[in-house]
């Protein structure tokens, strides 16, 4: 193995934590972009924007996981079965939950509701990137994927 060929194997675990720091980091502005409208009615436009934003890179995200990453560490690490599967139902749980967000946000949903919805997003959405980082970043060390961060984990 090449020194460019271990640098680009390596950059799959500090890649996914960078996503998931800039997924957070989106969070936060669209929590903040909530904050700063009460109790004005304006801001929900702003939240509206800033929500599909967080909410389309959220699930792009998890799109290139379950698309791409998962089938390669499925592959090299079959042991991961158990683990990846429930990555992917955590998955599917934040595209519930996200879902509920956009649609609190599209009718304009009192703050207090739109709070309960970014809250419990949050915190699954926290949970999760503990989990996948714990199981998956020693693995991702290593892991031979030759593909787009972009396409892979998202976006950001």
């Amino acid at each position: 193995m090449s020194e460019g060929d271990e640098a680009r194997l390596v950059a799959w675990s500090r890649e996914l934590r960078g996503v998931h720091n800039r997924l957070r980091e989106a969070l936060t502005v669209t929590r903040e972009a909530l904050a700063a409208g009460r109790p004005a009615e304006p801001a929900t436009r702003d939240l509206l924007l800033f929500c599909h934003g967080f909410c389309a890179a959220l699930t792009a995200h998890h799109e290139g996981e379950d698309g791409q990453l998962f089938p390669a560490i499925a592959a090299q690490h079959p042991e991961l079965h158990d683990t990846l599967r429930n990555l992917r139902q955590d998955h599917s749980m934040i595209a519930y939950l996200l879902t509920g967000l956009q649609a609190a946000v599209a009718r304009a949903a009192p703050p207090a509701e739109l709070d309960r919805h970014l809250d419990g997003l949050a915190a699954i959405m926290e949970s999760h990137f503990r989990y996948e980082e714990r199981q998956l970043l020693t693995v991702l060390e290593t892991l031979a994927l030759d593909a787009d961060p972009g396409s892979v984990l998202g976006p950001l």
